[in-house]
């Protein structure tokens, strides 16, 4: 039997299945007034409203202490029911509180490595029972996935998109990655484009950033591109050529590597934080924006280098 089935759906309240459980479990109409908190009169009305609901009576004696055959029947399925309702409001409210919910980060590596460790630590306190999905993605992805509602927030080089709101999170100059053991490390206070000889130069997505004049012809030569960080560095290490990186790009990864400075760089890689409007974000995603806004107006967004 399903309660909710049928014609009953119309006239059964969850408000009497509520009552109706409790009085079955304390066996008296005082003590399930006493845990509802309402007198035994209201109680006694909701029980018999109930009764002439269902066409039956539910308890044996007026005393309430023991159940009829169809009530212990309709009690295994109105402790279901309130049980299932119960646990449907908790969640919206935990929704609108932001405690429950799923977010869903698509960001540069750069940035997962540098900038959201604190963030996430923080919000992650604050929220404990929010899924967090972060994956991290070349910018051009982070936009379509945007774009086709498969993340909440991105963070990354971000043109400006219709329907989206972004925001300046941070910008870092580029530089030139080498091997600590490379010729151009000797001298790297010095550096600038023209020096770079012909040294073999390992193209990669963020190129495309740097207008300077200088550095178009030295691209034009590049005969490799690779756009995944972690596989360009790797190439860098093994000594088949020199690339151009952001500065937070290459944190926590200057083991065998020096990031050294141009004296001529002109060109700097903004971050942007991008998103929906706040109101057709879920609450989870709203507080996160908040927080990392907070984070970069106070001075705590920790940027690794």
């Amino acid at each position: 039997m399903n309660l909710i089935q049928g014609t009953l759906i119309l006239a059964i309240k969850i408000d009497m299945l509520r009552c109706f459980t409790m009085v079955a479990t304390h066996g008296s109409l005082s003590e399930a007034a006493d845990a509802l908190g309402r007198t035994p009169s209201a109680v006694s009305m909701m029980l018999k409203q109930f009764e002439e609901h269902v066409g039956s009576a539910l308890f044996e004696t007026a005393r309430k202490s023991r159940l009829t055959p169809i009530g212990e029947l309709i009690l295994n399925e109105a402790r279901r029911e309130v049980a299932h309702f119960e646990n449907t409001v908790s969640v919206i409210e935990g929704l609108a509180r932001s405690e429950l919910g799923f977010l869903r980060l698509a960001v540069t590596p750069s940035v997962a490595t540098s900038v959201l460790p604190t963030v996430i630590f923080r919000f992650a306190e604050m929220y404990p029972k929010v899924q967090i999905d972060l994956r991290d993605m070349d910018s051009a992805t982070i936009a379509r996935e945007l774009d086709r509602e498969r993340a909440d927030i991105g963070i990354g080089s971000l043109p400006k998109m219709e329907g989206m709101q972004r925001t300046e999170l941070f910008s870092d100059a580029f530089g030139l990655v080498c091997r600590k053991d490379h010729p151009l490390a000797e001298n790297w206070d010095q550096l600038s484009w023209r020096t770079m000889g012909e040294h073999t130069i390992i193209a990669n997505g963020l190129c495309e950033q740097i207008t300077d004049p200088d550095f178009a012809p030295i691209l034009a030569r590049s005969r490799l591109m690779v756009p995944n960080t972690a596989s360009l560095l790797g190439l860098v290490r093994q000594g088949v050529g020199i690339t151009v990186l952001p500065r937070l790009a290459v944190a926590g990864s200057l083991d065998a590597l020096a990031f050294l400075p141009l004296v001529d760089v002109k060109a700097r890689r903004t971050v942007h934080l991008m998103s929906r409007p706040n109101s057709l974000l879920m609450p989870a995603a709203r507080e996160f924006l908040k927080l990392i806004t907070a984070m970069k107006r106070d001075g705590s967004l920790v940027l690794a280098s």
